[in-house]
């Protein structure tokens, strides 16, 4: 009897790790499909793939139609969530949910920004949620002002915030002899900071490039097998934080090294070959432009920014140091306007606002000049409603890491939470109270 009881228990854990296996391949196929999706539309909207290092075997055979497959696209987008809803039952194995739910919202992302591809168009605010997970707070003209005028108070001088901001902006501009050696003595304080704290692959690594004619000021072009090519814009004139905050957000503790650690972790520890696939318009661009700009106060915490800049760049640079204290307390200060990009792309987007009054805006409360605000004006253009990524996701993941941190404030556990967002599937979900 209790042989046959064995022999029946054994054939049952035998069916059991069966399911468990299939039901686990079955997945997989289903990630494989995934990212299949969306390098097929990567064929006709070149922004759509931002990296990709999975294996060749999914990348399209075919060349791609004359005529942009629209209906075919969503219409497969669909297929492939429904075949993940039922992973996302109760009672699903809690990794394959996780899955789930996180390529869930990348494809109606997917589903998204086909239809903008298509010149199909929803509000702003259901844009930003399709693609990014969120809505962003609007804000007035009498929040601008009131922040505006909170800056204004400390700044030297007499006339408009603006002109007093222009004029100790102009102190502290790099000349050009000098951007690449503070774009690199800024990259490697970054990453010897960041390897006290993040265990990175020994044979991680990046090159460093310098162009013009481009609508943003750097970007990170993830490679696979651990290593980036960084493009830094010379168009506009760098200024002397542009520096540090550009060569962060770009490597360390930013767009290199979380892009190194989900490959590192998740597609070659774990096999999940979703995560080879980063499309560029995606809830995963609200998490990595949101860690990249946190990672910046985490390397500098403090006044620790405006003491490399006094003490390390400016000497090296040649240039005075004097009234840097108050240019930083600025740039602090000033953070508040940066959401009125999110209210400029609004506008523009929903036709409610002509270019000129939208540049007028960025001038006017975002303090930029008329070359920065022509070229905000051309990114938002170009990549649309993505503005929201850098400021609310920054908001979203600082707030985050304080809600995780609890009781213990220490750098060091700062550092953990931010590591476990680095090396995981999160969604915009994920960071909302």
């Amino acid at each position: 009897m209790k042989k046959i009881l064995f022999l029946l228990f054994s054939l049952f854990m035998v069916k059991a790790n069966a399911q468990i296996s299939l039901s686990t391949d079955t997945f997989n196929r289903l990630a494989r499909d995934y990212v299949k999706l969306g390098l097929s539309i990567g064929q006709y909207d070149s922004d759509f793939v931002d990296a990709y290092y999975g294996p060749d075997s999914l990348k399209p055979v075919l060349a791609k139609a004359n005529v942009f497959p629209k209906d075919s696209l969503i219409k497969a987008v669909k297929q492939l969530q429904k075949k993940l809803a039922s992973y996302l039952q109760k009672g699903s194995d809690e990794v394959l949910m996780g899955r789930a739910f996180w390529m869930k919202a990348q494809l109606t992302a997917f589903d998204q920004r086909i239809r903008i591809f298509s010149d199909e168009y929803s509000s702003f605010d259901k844009e930003t949620k399709a693609l990014f997970g969120v809505v962003v707070p609007r804000y007035k003209k009498e929040d601008y002002q009131r922040w505006l005028n909170e800056l204004n108070r400390i700044l030297p001088g007499s006339g408009t915030a603006n002109y007093k901001f222009e004029a100790l902006v102009d102190k502290f501009s790099i000349p050009g002899l000098k951007v690449d050696t503070l774009f690199k003595t800024a990259i490697q304080l970054s990453r010897n900071q960041t390897l006290k704290h993040l265990k990175l692959p020994a044979d991680e690594s990046f090159d460093l490039e310098y162009v013009k004619g481009k609508p943003w000021s750097g970007y990170n072009w993830y490679k696979g097998n651990f290593h980036s090519l960084i493009q830094l814009n010379t168009d506009v004139k760098i200024l002397i934080e542009r520096a540090i905050d550009v060569a962060s957000h770009e490597s360390y503790p930013g767009h290199h090294v979380y892009n190194t650690l989900l490959e590192q972790h998740l597609y070659k520890e774990k096999g999940w070959v979703e995560i080879s696939l980063y499309p560029l318009f995606s809830p995963q661009s609200l998490i990595a432009e949101g860690t990249a700009n946190y990672g910046i106060e985490l390397v500098f915490p403090g006044d620790e920014k405006l003491r490399f800049a006094k003490e390390v760049l400016l000497p090296l640079a040649g240039m005075d140091t004097t009234g840097i204290t108050t240019y930083f307390k600025a740039l602090e200060l000033k953070s508040k306007l940066n959401f009125v990009r999110n209210d400029v792309a609004r506008g523009l987007l929903d036709g409610t606002m002509k270019t000129e009054v939208a540049q007028n805006w960025l001038i006017r409360y975002g303090l930029y000049n008329n070359e920065s605000a022509k070229k905000s004006i051309d990114f938002i253009r170009k990549y649309r409603s993505y503005v929201i990524n850098y400021n609310y996701g920054l908001q979203l993941v600082r707030n985050y890491v304080e809600r995780t941190m609890g009781n213990d404030k220490s750098i060091e556990h700062r550092w953990q939470v931010f590591a476990t967002l680095l090396s995981n599937q999160f969604t915009s979900t994920d960071l909302l109270p």
